[in-house]
């Protein structure tokens, strides 16, 4: 969908991205990933063609992106704006209109949006009485109405209740199945590992990491297992011998869990093969690392002093 190649932005001598090249898949949910102030906000300006790469260029849909293809886009920025005296159903109207839509095709999907979110009474309400959420989810309606190929979300769970946000999740899981292409920017890495399928993260400027979250999560991996036993942390240590290092233990009753780290060379049935004659093993799990954790050893690896405002599990 969106081929991203060598871009470089530059506000006089400061360089807000270097040499970003990067592939957003189609029919996928890419994750755009970085701390504050690390050129997000600046690539999702260039992509929607609100300002231009100083090198570079972008294809969409395999070919060069020119400024009709914004039309195939939806954009929901993180700074919010709805006109506050107008009426959300004179709002909605007025921007699907801007969006190039007919009046009686935007009447049609908004009605069918506003009765599938049971927001029919909001209609004829100005928007200064919507509470910050109810604005949040007229605005995510104007943004997605006029079906774009390529759906770009800033923030989008921001101002929701668990309710609220779940229902965001949803839809836009939902949105995704039915084809459309989603750039999804958040702080959240519960919502990257829930909804995500391929990220990018950029730190100060530069793409540091890019792929399938999976196979991500698998390459960050320290060859670390849970083991669920019957026995003792001391006979289980033992019956380690060279295969792996016990890391910790923790004895309840009869049972324990321990977190063992494999050594160079084993396998986790290496390690089994040396325990099952000591400890009757319950259960064996893989420790993947969480986005979360990935996230912070990319970035804190480049500069250990940098703080991550904002960022949540």
């Amino acid at each position: 969908m969106l081929h991203l190649e060598n871009i470089v932005k530059r506000f006089g001598d400061y360089t807000a991205l270097s040499g970003i090249t990067m592939d957003v898949p189609t029919g996928k949910v890419f994750g755009l990933l970085g701390p504050n102030g690390a050129g997000k906000t600046t690539l999702i300006r260039i992509i929607t063609r609100i300002t231009g790469p100083d090198e570079g260029r972008i294809l969409f849909d395999g070919r060069p992106m020119v400024a009709a293809d914004v039309a195939q886009m939806g954009y929901l920025p993180e700074e919010r704006g709805l006109y506050k005296k107008m009426k959300v159903g004179e709002q909605a109207m007025y921007l699907a209109q801007l969006k190039g839509m007919p009046k009686a095709e935007a009447r049609k999907r908004l009605t069918a949006w506003f009765e599938r979110w049971e927001m029919d009474g909001w209609w004829n309400k100005k928007v200064e009485e919507l509470s910050k959420g109810m604005a949040q989810k007229v605005q995510f309606i104007t943004t997605v109405m006029h079906e774009p190929k390529l759906l770009i979300l800033d923030e989008p769970f921001s101002g929701f209740d668990p309710i609220n946000a779940e229902l965001i999740r949803s839809e836009i899981l939902r949105l995704r199945d039915e084809g459309i292409t989603i750039m999804l920017s958040t702080h959240g890495m519960g919502s990257v590992e829930e909804l995500c399928d391929n990220i990018g993260l950029i730190d100060r400027s530069k793409l540091m990491l890019e792929g399938s979250v999976g196979e991500i999560r698998k390459r960050f991996s320290t060859n670390t297992y849970r083991i669920d036993f019957k026995g003792t942390k001391v006979v289980l240590a033992n019956a380690l011998s060279f295969t792996g290092e016990l890391i910790d233990a923790t004895e309840h009753g009869e049972n324990a869990t321990a977190r063992v780290r494999l050594g160079k060379g084993s396998t986790v049935n290496d390690v089994l093969r040396q325990l099952l004659p000591a400890v009757e093993v319950h259960g064996v799990h893989e420790e993947i690392p969480r986005m979360h954790d990935i996230f912070i050893r990319v970035v804190s690896e480049r500069d250990p002093s940098v703080v991550t405002p904002g960022m949540t599990e």
